[in-house]
């Protein structure tokens, strides 16, 4: 399975209803996103996605989760998480820290950090934030939350590449038949 990021699709800034003007010349609109407009973003974006148990928006991948959520008394932090499924044992986290301390040195984001749960299981979780209580430029809150979508893409192919999984992952999939190159099919 290889993921490329490249692969999620495109997107420009919503288009004008038609038989309308359009958009106004001047900045773009300062809106404070809600989990509706994510929905329409993800629409766009052709990814598919669910609303889990706690209402977090969620676009599932082979491998791994990413998660949209609003979070706050008054909903004012925008989080997008991406949970990697991948175990790692206890033995292997200080070779995952360097790994990923070498990615949080060289990208914005996502930032990647360890998740050690009580039965010793090391998991990668990656994430980006925006205050957005105040209100954000639509276009800026639609392009970074799209750039984020497809670094967390991004992480799982490099970490893939630098741990030499790939021919494992092929394996696992059926001999590297591409059908782990998208969104996961529930």
């Amino acid at each position: 399975m290889s993921i490329d990021p490249s692969s999620i699709p495109s997107f420009g800034v919503p288009q004008p209803p038609a038989g309308g003007g359009g958009r106004p010349a001047g900045p773009p609109p300062i809106v404070v996103p809600d989990q509706n407009l994510v929905t329409q973003l993800l629409d766009q974006m052709q990814l598919k996605h669910v609303v889990d148990e706690e209402g977090d928006l969620v676009a599932p991948w082979d491998g791994f989760r990413v998660y949209y959520m609003f979070r706050g008394d008054q909903k004012e932090l925008f989080a997008v998480r991406a949970f990697y499924d991948r175990p790692y044992t206890l033995e292997q986290k200080g070779e995952i820290l360097d790994l990923i301390d070498e990615w949080n040195r060289e990208t914005l984001w996502p930032k990647v950090y360890t998740h050690t749960h009580e039965d010793g299981v090391v998991r990668l979780i990656g994430e980006c934030q925006m205050i957005i209580g105040t209100g954000v430029n639509i276009d800026y809150f639609i392009t970074t939350t799209a750039n984020w979508t497809q670094a967390a893409v991004g992480f799982e192919q490099w970490i893939v590449e630098r741990l030499g999984l790939q021919e494992d992952i092929e394996e696992i999939d059926g001999e590297g038949d591409g059908d782990g190159d998208g969104p996961a099919e529930d």
